[in-house]
Parts: C-alpha cells; sequence; structure tokens
C-alpha cells in the first residue's frame, strides 16, 4: 500500500494532521491501535482555557477539525479572565466525552481520502536518511512519502495506580512497544515524561446540596467564527459544581506521600509543573489550607463526573479515603481510579519549527510525543505538521509561524528552543505580543495566510473578508464620527472613537442607539472596541516586532559550523550545536545565549556574506 502521508497515532494531533492533509487532495493513512478510540478525550473533557483557547481560535483561523467539534458537543461553556484585560480573555467548554470522539470518528471517516487501519506500527522504514513508510506488528508494510508521529502518550507507556503498574498508554488501553527502538535505532534521543488523571465518580453517589453551583455563562460564544457558520447542539448546557479540599483531605495525603507512584520514586519522569497532581499541590502549596475542585458531568448521558483537580496516582484505598473527605463526596463512589502515566517522548531540539525532524528527511512529529501536555497544544502541533507535511509534497515551501503571528508560533518557537524538563504548557505570559494575540481576532492575523494555501473555503473565505471590511469600516467610521453623527447626546468628546476608550463603555453601549452597530455581530464589535481601546499599546507591539524582525529575517545556514565562530564559550556553543537555530532570532531565545553572543554570530554571518 502506498500513500502521499502515514500518520501513526489518532489524536488529537493526529486528527488535526489527517484532516489538514487530507484538504490538499492527498492520500492519508492513519494507523491507530483502536479506531474506536481516535479522537478520545483520554484525561478531562474540558476544551480550553488561558492560551489553549488561543490555540484553538487559532486552528479555526486555519479551518481545522478541533473547534468544529468542539462547538457541536458543547456541555459547559465560561469565559474566564473577565476582569482582565482582553489579551487574556479566554473560552473554556466542557463538551461530552462520548459524543465528541463519535464526531470526529464519524467526520474524519466520511472524508474520502483518509482511510483509518486498526493497526501497531513497529518500525520506522528509511533509507539513506530518508521517511520511505513503516513496518507493523504483523510484518505488512505501508510505504508514503511523508510521515508523522502522533503517538501521544502510547510509546512504552505505563501507568501507575500506587505501586501497581500497567503496561498501558491509557487507561484500559496497551501502550506501543516497539516504535521507541525504532527511533532509538534510527538516531533519535528519547526521554521520559509523566501526566496523570483523577478518579472517575458516579453522579447519583454526589450530594450537590455541599457544592457550589456553577451554571453555564449565558454567552453565545463559539470556537469557531462566525463566518464558518458553526453549529451547535440543540440541547440546553449543564452546570458544573464547585467544591474543596479539606484539612482531612490533606492529612490523609501527606500521611501517605510514600505509597505514591510519584512520592515512592516508581516514577522516573517529570510530571507538569502547571497541572500537578493533588500529591504535589499538598506538598508545594503546604501553606494552603484548601483546593478548588470544579466538578464536570462527562457528559449528557454519562453517569461520571470528573473531579478536575485530583490528579492522583496513590494507592485505591487512599483514594476513597481523600476523596470521601471533600465536601459533597462524603458517600462518593469511585467507578474508575485515578492514575499516572508515564511515557517515551522525542526531545524536541530534534525538531525544527516546522515540525521536521532533523533526523530522518520526511518524518515529522506532533503532540505529547514532541514533550507537550494538553488536547489543545497537540492538536496545534497536528495542524502545522499536516500541512508542512502536505506543503512538501506539493512542492511548496514550509511554513513556519513566527513569534509575531501568534500563540502557535509561540508554541513551535519554545519547543525547539528551550531545553525540555518537563510536559510543555503553553501560557499566555509565554507571549511576548499577547495583546495582538487575542482570541477574538485569530482569523484576522491568519485565515488570509490559510487562504492562500488553499485550504478554506471559498464560500468561508468570503464572509471572513466581508466582516474584516466591515471591522475596517466601523473603526474609521468611530474616528471620523461625532457624536451628535450617531445620536449620541450629552457627550463632550470631538469623535466617537474618543468616547469609546472610555473604561466604563463598550461597542455594545453604542446599540442602544445607533442603528449601524445593532447591524454587526458580537465578534466584530469586539476587535473594533478593543482596536480603539487600546490602539497606542498596539502601536506599541507592532513597532516592537518590527525591531525583531531583522533578527528573524537574518538566516544561519543549516550546518552552519558554530565553532568557526571566534569568542563563543563552550557552553554557548553546547546550546548552539543542541538547538540548530535556523535565524538569529531563533539563536537570541535559546536558554543560556546573551546578547554578545549574538553579536559575534552576527559580525561572524556578515563577514561570510560579504566574502561570498
Amino acid at each position: 500500500m502506498d500513500f502521499d502521508v502515514i500518520i501513526i497515532g489518532g489524536g488529537h494531533a493526529g486528527c488535526e494532521a489527517a484532516y489538514t492533509v487530507s484538504r490538499f487532495g492527498l492520500s492519508v493513512m492513519m494507523i491507530a491501535l483502536k479506531k474506536e478510540c481516535i479522537g478520545a478525550l483520554s484525561c478531562n473533557c474540558s476544551i480550553g482555557g488561558p492560551g489553549k483557547a488561543h490555540l484553538v481560535r487559532e486552528i479555526a483561523a486555519f479551518g481545522g477539525v478541533m473547534p468544529k467539534i468542539a462547538d457541536q458537543t458543547v456541555t459547559h461553556r465560561r469565559l474566564i479572565n473577565t476582569s482582565k484585560g482582553p489579551a487574556v480573555h479566554a473560552l473554556r467548554v466542557q463538551v461530552d466525552k462520548d459524543l465528541y470522539p463519535q464526531f470526529m470518528q464519524n467526520f474524519l471517516g466520511n472524508i474520502p481520502n483518509i482511510t483509518i487501519l486498526e493497526a501497531e506500527v513497529a518500525e520506522i522504514l528509511a533509507k539513506n536518511g530518508y521517511f520511505e513508510g513503516v513496518i507493523l506488528t504483523d510484518g505488512s508494510k505501508i510505504t508514503a512519502k511523508k510521515g508523522i508521529i502522533t503517538t501521544g502518550t502510547f510509546l512504552n507507556g505505563v501507568t501507575f495506580v500506587g505501586d501497581t503498574t500497567k503496561p498501558e498508554g491509557r487507561y484500559g488501553e496497551p501502550p506501543a512497544t516497539k516504535l521507541s527502538q525504532s527511533l532509538i535505532d534510527h538516531g533519535f534521543k528519547l526521554g521520559r515524561l509523566k501526566t496523570g488523571t483523577t478518579p472517575r465518580i458516579a453522579v447519583e453517589s454526589i450530594d450537590y446540596d455541599e457544592c457550589d453551583l456553577q451554571p453555564s455563562d449565558n454567552i453565545e460564544r463559539t470556537y469557531e467564527f462566525d463566518w464558518q457558520e458553526p453549529k451547535l447542539p440543540e440541547r440546553e448546557l449543564m452546570p458544573c459544581h464547585l467544591t474543596y479540599t479539606t484539612e482531612e483531605t490533606h492529612q490523609i495525603i501527606r500521611d501517605n506521600l510514600n505509597r505514591s507512584a510519584l512520592y515512592g520514586g516508581l516514577i522516573v519522569g517529570k510530571g507538569p509543573r502547571y497541572c500537578p497532581s493533588i500529591e504535589d499541590k499538598i506538598v508545594r502549596f503546604a501553606d494552603r489550607d484548601r483546593h478548588q475542585i470544579f466538578l464536570e458531568r462527562e457528559g449528557w448521558q454519562s453517569n461520571t463526573v470528573y473531579p478536575m483537580g485530583i490528579s492522583t496516582s496513590l494507592p485505591a484505598d487512599v483514594q476513597e479515603a481523600f476523596v470521601h473527605s471533600i465536601p459533597g463526596l462524603k458517600n462518593a463512589e469511585i467507578v474508575r481510579y485515578g492514575y499516572a502515566v508515564e511515557y517515551d517522548f522525542i526531545h524536541p531540539f530534534q525538531l525544527n519549527a516546522t515540525l521536521h525532524t532533523k533526523q530522518m528527511f520526511g518524518l515529522y512529529t506532533a503532540g505529547q510525543v514532541n514533550g507537550t501536555s494538553g488536547y489543545e497544544e497537540a492538536a496545534a502541533q497536528g495542524l502545522i505538521a499536516g500541512l508542512n507535511a502536505a506543503l512538501s509534497i506539493t512542492a511548496q515551501a514550509q511554513y513556519i509561524p513566527g513569534r509575531e503571528v501568534g500563540y502557535i508560533g509561540v508554541l513551535l518557537d519554545d519547543l525547539v528552543t528551550k531545553e525540555l524538563t518537563e510536559p510543555y504548557r503553553l501560557l499566555t505570559s509565554r507571549a511576548e505580543y499577547r495583546l495582538l494575540f487575542r482570541q477574538d481576532n485569530a482569523d484576522s492575523r491568519l485565515t488570509r495566510t490559510a487562504q492562500k494555501f488553499g485550504i478554506i473555503p471559498d464560500a468561508d473565505f468570503a464572509r471572513f473578508s466581508e466582516k474584516m471590511a466591515a471591522i475596517s469600516a466601523e473603526i474609521e467610521r468611530m474616528n471620523s464620527s461625532s457624536p451628535n453623527d450617531i445620536g449620541l447626546k450629552g457627550v463632550v468628546v470631538h469623535k466617537v472613537a474618543d468616547w469609546l476608550k472610555r473604561p466604563e463603555i463598550s461597542y455594545d453601549n453604542l446599540r442602544e442607539f445607533d442603528e449601524v452597530s445593532r447591524k454587526h455581530s458580537y465578534w466584530v464589535g469586539a476587535e473594533v472596541d478593543v482596536a480603539i481601546k487600546y490602539d497606542g499599546y498596539i502601536r506599541r507591539e507592532v513597532e516592537r516586532i518590527e525591531r525583531q524582525e531583522d533578527l528573524e529575517g537574518r538566516a544561519i545556514p543549516i550546518g552552519f559550523d558554530f565553532r568557526s565562530v571566534n569568542g563563543l564559550s563552550n557552553e554557548t556553543l553546547h546550546h548552539l550545536e543542541r538547538v540548530q537555530p535556523q535565524t538569529l532570532g531563533q539563536a537570541s531565545r535559546i536558554a543560556g545565549i546573551t546578547p554578545s553572543d549574538i553579536l559575534l554570530l552576527s559580525v561572524h554571518l556578515r563577514r561570510n556574506a560579504l566574502r561570498d
């Protein structure tokens, strides 16, 4: 069998990669250990939140699949960080844990040029450093022009509940045991990381009277943009509930830390700092007398609840004890115990920012196998890996979204320049230009690029263009109209834009008396509002980007001999040779690289260019 692209793994990275490649009209073979687990939500049933929602909206700007399925299966919706500035406003939704993978499987299964195979990959085939295909554990051979590895937590995965261990990629699913050795044989350096999940609780065993109600926000927000005409479920959204750990909870955990797989020494891999287990929280935040727990029902028909905030690898009896010490959970029935999972990952210094591997031409990697955490980070990488694999096959230049275009660019740049010692999680604080990278304007930043690649339907792009035109026209109208022009009485300003700059005023206030503003969608108004209120700050961020572009535009030749640069320390040489940066800008962001190092590099490159 011969295909354009083979995708190994059917998680969020694999799904996004498969759909992206298929939009180029290329043939895709997706190989998954279990077909019914394609698109599964391995941990919680939530998508989005700070940084992560920004990624999902950027995926939507490229016409990706995660936003489509999340909108169609949403069960609960909240807008987070509304008390802060618009740069960090973030949509967070819960989706139906059963319907999400079903909808994803149906969506991908109805695309003619995607073939899905249930099998395990044993070996990567390569000749003279070029990817050629894979060999399955049954000896079958499948060839392709490009390959994308998206194996998540399945490479030599092991789960832990106390001192009980199982070879699993996640609960109830076998790991991929042979592919790691093949990667090592091809020269890849692998490491071990750890993540985990919470116990699941029977919904009827919870006393909700002892918990705080958290209703869904009454907002019509979606991950897909209005011009994409998103589909929403015709069901009432569900609430979730809030409870807290107690001092008794903390004491039970402290008394049993030695029985935790994490603190008992069974787990070698480092866990995610920004999504710690309950054991980690008790140890690291010893001064806290309680921790929040959100009780999230996993779907409309589900009888299980995900208690977000108590991920654990403690033994079953300890999980029973500490769960029962939490208000509302005194009589809780645990239907599945929490566990940790440890797995192999590929050190991302072996990748270019295109997600193409340095060791093998034609092979890309995406998702948790690159050391990241989270569905959203995985899907974003799947999109870029799929896009670049397709661009390579169609003889087009590879796409590298820089840090100046959005969170996808920040994610990729961080992966290939920063030394990874724990699962990487995208945070809004990682973006230097986050006022420009709001979730509301992801389409204005990225959709024109997607359209150039031919992956945005013409009808969608026409509606997008109308929206952009409406935003521009409204900004111009606000800057050229006086209050009297729009019927605004009793306001002493020269133009409406000056009135909109007041912190207590928003574009929505215009709708009360201005007929034109009432015709525009929420998203048009939101962009107009931010563009006017933060005009000065936005201009300064644009100027910062322009100053940085000189470094970003100065390429470092592939295979450049850093030891030919006089004056670089051994430590600097180690960092540069490990990452092999492609531009001076990328080199400047490597940990341990100083401005004087960049100056030496810059002078050397200029001299070489003059000689040439």
